[in-house]
């Protein structure tokens, strides 16, 4: 219990509350004024992460949507009856692709029956980006969070506005199912 002396555990205006370490103390009104600036740019920051982790994600699934059409060997035009011409029709309907010379019955769309959200393949250039980029935002959530913990109440707004700002800015590009620090 003597550890948790110097902890505060209610909300507390002081201007000297240190931030992260007791080197980064504010010893002024001005330094104090830049602890909290600094922690608006770091909760704009997660919020912008938030939006270009969201961004990646969906160019990561669209890279692997493109992979998936594939051309189907051995068929030709003008080969089939009356009949198979016509089923051939149907199905490429549903399985062609439509090009800018019309619809292409060589291409098929590979799909397969799924109950649950399609998952694209295990590929180390897709994963190592998406891993760094959420411990980077988790890490950054974190020192929000520490922020926040000194129950200063200048640092808990400086983190609110912060993530405010950066929704109000970038927040329509970020998934709305994202989880929250």
């Amino acid at each position: 219990m003597s550890g948790m002396g110097s902890m505060s555990m209610v909300f507390t205006t002081a201007h000297n509350t240190p931030l992260y370490s007791k080197a980064w103390t504010p010893t002024s009104t001005g330094a104090y004024a830049g602890t909290c600036i600094f922690l608006i740019v770091l909760a704009i920051i997660s919020r912008l992460l938030q939006a270009w982790r969201h961004t990646l994600e969906q160019r990561i699934h669209d890279k692997a949507m493109k992979r998936r059409y594939v051309v189907v060997a051995g068929e030709q035009e003008g080969e089939q009856s009356l009949e198979e011409s016509e089923a051939a029709k149907e199905i490429s309907e549903k399985q062609g692709i439509l090009t800018s010379r019309g619809l292409d019955e060589k291409v098929r769309i590979i799909t397969a029956a799924s109950r649950r959200k399609e998952t694209t393949p295990w590929r180390i250039t897709t994963e190592l980006p998406r891993a760094c980029v959420y411990t980077v935002q988790a890490g950054l959530g974190y020192l929000l969070m520490l922020a926040v913990m000194t129950l200063n109440v200048g640092y808990f707004l400086s983190v609110l506005a912060g993530l405010f700002v950066g929704e109000l800015a970038i927040g329509r590009y970020a998934s709305p199912v994202d989880d929250h620090h």
